[in-house]
């Protein structure tokens, strides 16, 4: 019991992050295919509708469990949450780049390439939520 609580201080952060990325993946996988299986809209605003409900949730989990922000007054919240729409702005152009090679140059399913962008794109969050934006101070 004691080796699991030393795993479990030790690599806290990680382990949230994944089940939060996880969690974060679900929204934006389940939220892109209501906007386009069911509501039939294309995959650019698809895309762009699900990103933003999947940050908004990310931002939300990564400030409260995963890093535990202490920022308590509002402009340290403005200015955090602003670093982190920054972030997923630069990863969500990406994203978006890689969903649309795969469904318009490589003519490939947008639920696989949607996938798969979202695979990169929780990794870099995480490497760019890690160093810039819930850095310790």
């Amino acid at each position: 019991m004691q080796m699991l609580k030393q795993n479990w201080d030790k690599y806290r952060e990680s382990i949230l992050y994944l089940f939060f990325g996880g969690a974060t993946f679900v929204v934006s996988m389940l939220t892109y295919a209501l906007f386009a299986a069911v509501w039939h809209w294309g995959p650019t605003w698809s895309y762009l509708a699900s990103w933003f409900l999947a940050v908004l949730f990310a931002y939300l989990t990564n400030r409260i469990w995963v890093f535990q922000s202490q920022t308590k007054h509002w402009q340290g919240i403005v200015i955090e949450a602003g670093q982190f729409y920054a972030a997923r702005i630069v990863t969500g152009v990406i994203g978006w780049l890689i969903l649309a090679l795969g469904v318009y140059l490589l003519h490939q399913n947008d639920i696989l390439w949607n996938g798969i962008q979202n695979i990169f794109v929780i990794i870099s969050n995480y490497v760019l939520s890690k160093l810039f934006i819930f850095k310790e101070k």
